[in-house]
């Protein structure tokens, strides 16, 4: 009898906990969704201001429901450059206190109606056509999941009160003392970096303590070393980091440890208060008084360390860029600033790869300014001409790089919004990438024609020279239009790209009537036909982009 209990009781932990932990990344997932836009402005709120970061850190976890999300994004941030180590050390801090929700919620009496929550997100889920509905639903679906799968804990943990021996193994773990303060605090350390959620940990001991198979005393000793469990996801994602990415991951680190260690020589008088608190809290959460007394340890802690960290930060990056010396080369071994860590927060990283082919677009601009001084030099400057055909080099790099991210980005579970905006930027990059290689081919058939001792004629180069003005104003309004994602760039642009066209037909022609007047060299016809043509396809690459940006494409 006692070995079914045994069984059973471990089928409903194992159970309880993957139903949990599925119902934090469905409430992650949905809440990422439906506030990507207001996440992307809440990120760029977060300045060298550590006060105003830590607020943002706060918001962000509270939204998206997980600090291992945060920090992991912070790591990103910083390790592409997009962040300073001061701004992530004050998002790290804020995360610490908004992942304290998570304690909050379950707290709420409310563990009974997680099933039809469930049930009844679940049929909106499915039977809606708007993604925002779809994602609201998933957001709650994941709420529904949280309660359902802590209720299926709760019930396994308090069949341990029918097994004697199951119960005085637990009853070993008591933070009576200082010894047993540190081994309960190592015991949550363990068994987060296990679950990899300090949220399911919290459940667990949540659970544990509600049946009475630990004390108080416990609950809040094992919650203190969640607290350090929770730091090796941003750890691992700091490997092969850039030098201040890892130094973002041991501030995450060393601002816990530390932490903890001090509120653990306090722990008796950090309790007693604890204690005295619980009466007025449940004034506003009417939870038992164990639970909310976990929920009221984790918020004090993570509030009163993070009080208490804030004005020393700035000495504690110092001290990191000490003992985390930089290397002695670049360390930064791509081209763009994407991550593959933000590939985690998809309405992030959607923006991020956004700024990257908003770059390609000013490269692009910038090859056509060059090529349209080498083309009237007499003798071209070579340091110019290797800046162009480098740039055409670095494009090429950056495109494969974007194609890379954003492949990984929609091999994923990512909003329709965010896969429409992500296919996209496939296509303008991939047109970015042919502009430049047609501006690089312009340049090459001057080069040609010029090694073979031919120029075109002062006239050519005035038309030519015209004409490159022209293309490189629509470059620059198509490129506007996509940094704005402006719906209406089609139809701004639409006739300065006629003009165009009609531009280089009429050239054409008068160049092929040119031919039966005078004798044109046959170099240079075929040059000059080439080179019409690839201006051509300039124009025509960038209103392909004009096309994707309106949502003609």
């Amino acid at each position: 009898m006692e070995l079914e209990t045994l069984v059973k009781m471990a089928f409903e932990i194992v159970g309880g906990l993957g139903i949990f932990l599925l119902g934090m990344k469905y409430m992650s997932d949905g809440m990422q969704a439906v506030a990507g836009s207001s996440l992307r402005r809440m990120i760029g709120l977060a300045t060298n201001n550590r006060y105003l970061a830590t607020i943002v850190g706060t918001t962000v976890t509270v939204v998206v429901q997980s600090s291992s999300v945060t920090t992991v994004m912070v790591v990103g941030f910083v390790n592409s450059s997009v962040m300073e180590l001061a701004q992530g050390v004050g998002v790290i801090m804020g995360a610490n206190i908004g992942t304290t929700i998570t304690g909050w919620i379950l707290v709420l009496k409310i563990g009974k109606y997680g099933l039809p929550i469930l049930g009844a997100a679940a049929f909106v889920y499915l039977f809606s056509k708007g993604d925002r509905w779809r994602y609201w639903a998933m957001a709650i679906m994941g709420v529904g999941m949280v309660f359902f799968g802590l209720e299926l804990m709760k019930d396994a943990c308090s069949m341990i009160k029918e097994m004697p021996e199951f119960e005085a193994w637990f009853k070993r773990f008591d933070a009576s003392n200082y010894p047993g303060v540190l081994g309960c605090a190592l015991a949550g350390c363990i068994l987060t970096v296990i679950v990899q959620s300090s949220s399911a940990t919290l459940g667990i001991t949540m659970s544990l303590a509600a049946t009475g198979v630990i004390s108080l005393e416990t609950a809040a000793a094992l919650v203190l070393g969640e607290n350090v469990g929770t730091t090796v996801t941003a750890l691992l994602a700091s490997i092969g980091a850039t030098t201040n990415a890892r130094r973002a991951a041991y501030f995450h680190v060393l601002f816990n440890i530390i932490g903890v260690f001090w509120i653990t020589l306090l722990f008796a008088w950090y309790i007693k208060f604890i204690v005295w608190l619980v009466p007025f809290v449940q004034m506003v959460f009417h939870g038992d008084a164990t639970t909310v007394g976990i929920a009221t340890t984790h918020t004090v802690f993570n509030v009163t360390n993070t009080l208490l960290f804030l004005p020393f930060a700035p000495m504690l990056v110092r001290m990191l860029e000490r003992v985390v010396p930089s290397k002695s080369f670049k360390e930064k071994p791509h081209l763009t600033d994407l991550d593959v860590r933000m590939v985690e927060t998809p309405s992030l990283a959607i923006e991020q790869s956004h700024k990257e082919i908003v770059k390609m677009g000013a490269g692009c601009a910038k090859m056509l300014g060059w090529l349209a001084e080498l083309v009237q030099q007499e003798d071209p400057d070579k340091k110019l001409a290797d800046r162009l055909k480098t740039r055409e080099q670095v494009l090429d790099s950056m495109h494969d790089e974007i194609v890379h991210f954003v492949t990984n980005l929609l091999s994923g579970n990512v909003p329709h919004s965010v896969a429409e905006e992500a296919r996209g930027q496939l296509r303008i990059a991939d047109e970015y990438e042919s502009v430049s290689d047609y501006i690089a081919d312009l340049d090459n058939f001057d080069r040609k024609l010029r090694r073979n001792g031919h120029r075109f004629t002062v006239e050519q180069r005035k038309s030519l020279t015209e004409l490159n003005q022209h293309i490189s104003e629509y470059v620059s309004a198509v490129n506007e239009g996509f940094v704005h994602s402006n719906a209406n760039v089609l139809t701004k642009t639409d006739a300065l790209a006629k003009r165009l066209r009609n531009e280089i037909k009429m050239l054409r022609r008068r160049h092929l009537e040119e031919l039966s007047g005078r004798t044109i060299a046959p170099v240079i016809s075929v040059a000059w036909l080439a080179t019409l043509n690839a201006y051509a396809r300039v124009c025509d690459h960038s209103q392909n982009i004009a096309e994707t940006v309106s949502g003609e494409k």
